[in-house]
């Protein structure tokens, strides 16, 4: 994973000294994107000003509670948005080009193509009225002009490729006829069908037991580094990524809050908030029937957050400049980014100084 702070050594192509054009690593590069909503009620800032970089091949873990603004980041990055009360600011840079200003049409050729997405609810996000084998092969015979035999062959290797049993049978079946596993399992046939570079799992697992649970995220990390495919893996359990993402950025209220490669965001936690998400994952080694520590409060309205650090209403650690004053995104030297001025663990304050209004006080 590389950092989105300062210059990217591999933003653009390299070229060897004696040999062929060799292709950066760098994939996606989101710089300071801003996503806002037009509401009756005010200007919902759902994302503020985040910044992140994916490496080719590598696993990039979105976690925050429901309502921190990690959904919409994705679906933003996609420009799955309507268009009609959003607006959108800053840069998502997809192999060098910004998905931001381009038109509509040239972000919707990549998606399914070069980028795709699997949905938290395959109940919903399957046609009800279309044969699983339709909804595989459409994507084939559009993006890559495939005819209905070969379409259909290639449809039958995913589905044996992502663990579903008699595939020829399951072709002609119609979504409510599966299992919930099974409906998620051809979710992610569909997003592989065309070969994308990227994938976003958006709560892949939501509604699945727990078995199931692990057998999807599993089939979602073979899969990812048998195609050397970029994975956003968005979720509201840290223990989820623990062992499946590279590096690991904690949304709260619409900002990244703190963003490190995994071993050392779970070696050397600073946020406090991420700490509140730590201790409230269940622990094996906790009696039976023992209460979960959760987190206190509510999250800011995304409307008027208020003057200070956003998570200051609930923080134990919280201080006077806390309310008052919004802590920047800042970077040690172990390139750990975290947005606090009593970071946990740390013997001193963060002593950047923040100028009121400046562009940094919401961005990364």
């Amino acid at each position: 994973m590389t950092s989105s702070d300062g210059a990217h050594p591999n933003s653009d192509t390299a070229v060897a000294t004696d040999g062929p054009v060799r292709q950066s690593r760098q994939l996606l590069d989101v710089q300071e994107l801003r996503t806002a909503f037009r509401t009756a009620g005010g200007t919902v800032q759902a994302v503020d000003g985040v910044s992140l970089a994916l490496d080719r091949g590598r696993t990039l873990g979105i976690v925050g509670e429901s309502g921190s603004g990690k959904t919409v980041l994705s679906r933003s990055i996609m420009g799955l948005l309507p268009r009609r009360n959003v607006v959108r600011d800053g840069k998502v840079l997809y192999e060098g080009t910004d998905l931001v200003s381009s038109s509509a049409r040239k972000v919707r050729d990549l998606w399914g193509a070069e980028i795709a997405m699997v949905f938290q609810d395959p109940m919903t996000s399957l046609n009800p009225v279309l044969r699983i084998g339709q909804q595989i092969t459409e994507g084939m015979r559009f993006h890559l002009g495939l005819d209905r035999s070969t379409a259909n062959a290639n449809a039958l290797r995913l589905l044996v490729e992502v663990g579903i049993p008699e595939p020829e049978r399951r072709m002609r079946q119609y979504p409510h006829e599966l299992s919930g596993g099974m409906r998620q399992r051809v979710m992610i046939a569909v997003a592989l069908a065309c070969g994308p570079k990227l994938l976003f799992a958006d709560e892949p697992t939501t509604a699945l037991d727990v078995t199931v649970q692990a057998q999807i995220l599993n089939l979602l990390q073979r899969e990812q580094r048998e195609r050397d495919m970029a994975m956003v893996l968005v979720t509201h359990d840290l223990g989820v990524v623990a062992g499946r993402a590279d590096e690991i950025a904690v949304m709260y209220a619409g900002q990244v809050v703190e963003r490190a490669p995994t071993a050392t965001l779970f070696r050397n936690v600073r946020m406090p908030y991420t700490e509140a998400l730590l201790r409230s994952i269940p622990s094996l080694d906790a009696p039976s029937h023992s209460r979960l520590q959760a987190i206190p409060g509510r999250p800011p309205s995304l409307v008027s957050p208020g003057p200070g650090c956003r998570f200051a209403p609930r923080c134990p650690y919280v201080q006077d400049r806390c309310r008052t004053e919004q802590p920047p995104l800042v970077e040690d030297e172990a390139g750990h980014h975290y947005r606090c001025w009593f970071p946990v663990g740390s013997a001193s304050p963060v002593t950047v100084k923040v100028q009121p209004n400046s562009k940094s006080e919401g961005g990364q």
